[in-house]
């Protein structure tokens, strides 16, 4: 009989969609404030990919990513959502989200974002927080699924997790 044992760390990131910098600089200050140290800000990229936040959140909207430094136990992951949910709130106006934070994981093998809604690849974690493996590592790239966001599907953020992923390496490698 196997008998349990820990889950790997993983490196905790959170992509926030945003339209208002003053409001990406407060979501950062909390990010830190809950999360620890940023140890990795990707470039901002245009976010063209839907127009569904444009209404809650305004137009143009833009991406970006922090990783943190300290790794986190996978088994957090569905309080990490409704921790990066309780910022969404927060900074919120008139109830309109000011900015939108997917937050996941990294590992060795795989990107994980965690989600508030059901479908059928995502696996129930609790507390209203389901786990999506959105990409999955092969051969030095990240393969896509039927499922897989649109923008996290191209080759736009393809540099910026395998280099969150590098870094995830390199933290295994110190612990």
């Amino acid at each position: 009989m196997a008998e349990p044992t820990s889950a790997d760390p993983v490196k905790l990131f959170a992509a926030v969609l945003f339209a208002d910098k003053n409001a990406l600089e407060q979501t950062r200050t909390l990010l830190i404030e809950e999360f620890g140290t940023i140890d990795y800000t990707s470039p901002v990229f245009s976010f063209e990919h839907s127009d569904y936040y444009a209404e809650e959140m305004g137009w143009p909207l833009f991406r970006i990513f922090y990783s943190f430094h300290q790794l986190v136990d996978p088994g957090a992951l569905a309080t990490i959502k409704l921790v990066s949910n309780r910022i969404e709130q927060q900074l919120a106006h008139a109830g309109k989200r000011s900015i939108n934070i997917d937050t996941g994981y990294v590992d060795y093998g795989k990107v994980v974002l965690a989600s508030m809604k059901f479908h059928n690849q995502k696996i129930y974690l609790g507390d209203g927080v389901y786990a999506d493996m959105n990409l999955l590592y092969e051969k030095g790239h990240f393969k896509t699924f039927d499922w897989t966001f649109p923008d996290f599907a191209g080759d736009t953020y393809e540099k910026i997790l395998l280099h969150i992923r590098s870094k995830y390496k390199a933290d295994r490698r110190r612990e």
